[in-house]
C-alpha cells in the first residue's frame, strides 16, 4: 500500500516537478511528508524517470515522494530510483510508510549481513545481493552486501559497502533509454549484472592464487599448507555468494510470464544466468583442486618425512659401524698393552725374566693376541 497522497493542486496553479517540490516542502509542516525526510543525509542519488529518461533530480526522499505523486509524473511509464549508502532506520522507514514495504525486508535492510535471497511481497520484490572483489595483496575475497526493493514505480538501492558502484550503472541505465523505459525490472536486470559481471576479476584472482600453490607444493614450500587452507576458505565465502543466484535467476524466469516481462529483458536475463553458472562451476573446479591439492601435499610431506627419517636411520647406521671398527681396533691395541704393562712392572720373581726365550714369547704372545682378535672381530663383520 501506498502513504498518504499529497493534496492535489488548487485550479490555476503552477504546476511540474519543481512546483511539486516546493509544494512538498510546504506541507512537511502540515505532517504529511516527515521533515526527515528531506535531509540528504544517506541519499547518494535519486531521480524520477519517464520512458527511460530521467526528468528530475529530487535532492531528498521527501523531493522525490512528491514528484512521484505528482499529477505530470504519476502516469504509466514513471518511476523513481533512489540509491542509498547505509541509511538510517528512521530514514528507511519513511520509505516503507511511502511505498509499503513489508517490515520483514526494511529490518533486514538495517541489520544487512544477510545471505544472498529474492523475496516477494505482493507487488514489491526484495532482493540480497553479495557483490565481491579480490584483493591479491591478502588473498582475500570481499564482499559489498547490497538490498534491492522493486516496486511498480520505485527502485530503492541499499548498500552496506563502497562496492558495487552504483553510480556506474545508472549512468549506463541512463545511457540506454530503450532499455530504462521497459521500467524498474530493468534497473534490477542492470543490478545483477553489474554484481556478477564484478565476478570474473575474482575468478581470475583465484585462478591465478590456485597456480602459484600448485607450484609451490611440488616446490617444496613448508608455508604452502596453510596458504591453501585459506584460500579454500576464501573459495567457500566466495560460492556461498554465487550459488544462491542461480536460484534466484531461476526464480525471477519463472515469473517472466505472470509479470510480463518484456522479451528483452529476459534476454539479459538469462545472459546474466549463464555468467552465474560459469562462475558456479568454476568456484567449484577451484574446490575440487584445491582438495586434491592439499591431499598432494600431504603425500608429498609424508614421502619427504619418510626419506629424512631414512636419512636419518642411514647415518645411524653408518656411525654405529664406525663406533665398532673403533672398539674393534681399540680392543686390538689393548692386548699388547696389557701385556707390555705387565711385564713393565718389573717385579724380581717372574718365571720369564730368567729365560733367554722370554722377550720373543711376549712379543709372539702381543701379535697372537692381536690376530686372533682381529680375526674375530673380522668374522663379525666390525672390520
Amino acid at each position: 500500500m501506498r502513504g498518504r497522497r499529497l493534496p492535489r493542486p488548487a485550479p490555476g496553479r503552477r504546476t511540474g516537478p519543481r512546483a511539486d517540490v516546493e509544494r512538498a516542502r510546504d506541507l512537511v509542516h502540515d505532517g504529511a511528508i516527515p521533515a526527515a525526510t528531506f535531509g540528504r543525509r544517506s541519499l547518494v542519488d535519486s531521480g524520477v524517470y519517464r520512458d527511460g529518461r530521467r526528468v528530475a533530480s529530487p535532492g531528498s526522499l521527501g523531493e522525490t515522494f512528491a514528484l512521484l505523486r505528482a499529477e505530470d509524473t504519476a502516469q504509466e511509464g514513471s518511476f523513481a530510483w533512489m540509491g542509498l549508502y547505509r541509511p538510517a532506520e528512521d530514514e528507511l522507514e519513511s520509505l516503507a510508510a511511502e511505498f509499503g514495504l513489508h517490515e520483514l525486508a526494511v529490518e533486514d535492510a538495517v541489520l544487512a549481513h544477510q545471505r544472498p535471497k529474492l523475496e516477494r511481497y505482493g507487488d514489491t520484490l526484495f532482493v540480497v545481493l553479495r557483490a565481491a572483489r579480490y584483493v591479491d595483496e591478502r588473498e582475500e575475497v570481499e564482499f559489498g552486501e547490497l538490498h534491492v526493493f522493486i516496486g511498480p514505480d520505485f527502485v530503492i538501492t541499499v548498500r552496506h559497502a563502497e562496492s558495487p558502484d552504483l553510480a556506474l550503472v545508472r549512468r549506463r541505465m541512463e545511457e540506454q533509454p530503450q532499455l530504462l523505459a521497459l521500467g524498474t525490472e530493468a534497473v534490477l536486470y542492470a543490478v545483477l549484472d553489474v554484481v556478477v559481471d564484478g565476478f570474473a576479476p575474482v575468478l581470475r584472482g583465484l585462478e591465478q592464487d590456485v597456480d602459484e600453490i600448485e607450484s609451490q607444493v611440488f616446490g617444496g614450500d613448508p608455508a604452502v599448507s596453510r596458504r591453501i587452507y585459506e584460500l579454500s576458505r576464501e573459495v567457500v565465502d566466495f560460492q556461498r555468494a554465487v550459488a544462491p543466484l542461480t536460484q534466484m535467476l531461476a526464480g525471477l524466469s519463472a515469473g517472466f510470464a505472470k509479470y510480463r516481462v518484456d522479451e528483452e529483458l529476459q534476454r539479459h536475463l538469462r545472459d546474466v544466468a549463464d555468467h552465474v553458472t560459469v562462475a558456479t562451476e568454476r568456484i567449484e573446479g577451484f574446490r575440487v583442486m584445491l582438495r586434491d591439492i592439499l591431499t598432494v601435499n600431504a603425500t608429498l610431506v609424508a614421502q619427504r618425512q619418510n626419506e629424512e627419517m631414512r636419512s636419518l636411520t642411514e647415518a645411524s647406521y653408518a656411525q654405529s659401524e664406525e663406533v665398532k671398527k673403533i672398539s674393534a681396533w681399540a680392543a686390538i691395541l689393548f692386548a699388547p698393552t696389557v701385556v707390555g704393562g705387565v711385564y713393565g712392572m718389573n717385579f724380581e720373581v717372574m718365571p720369564e725374566l730368567g729365560w733367554a726365550w722370554g722377550y720373543p714369547f711376549a712379543l709372539a704372545l702381543m701379535l697372537g693376541v692381536s690376530v686372533l682378535l682381529f680375526t674375530l672381530f673380522r668374522r663379525r663383520g666390525w672390520l
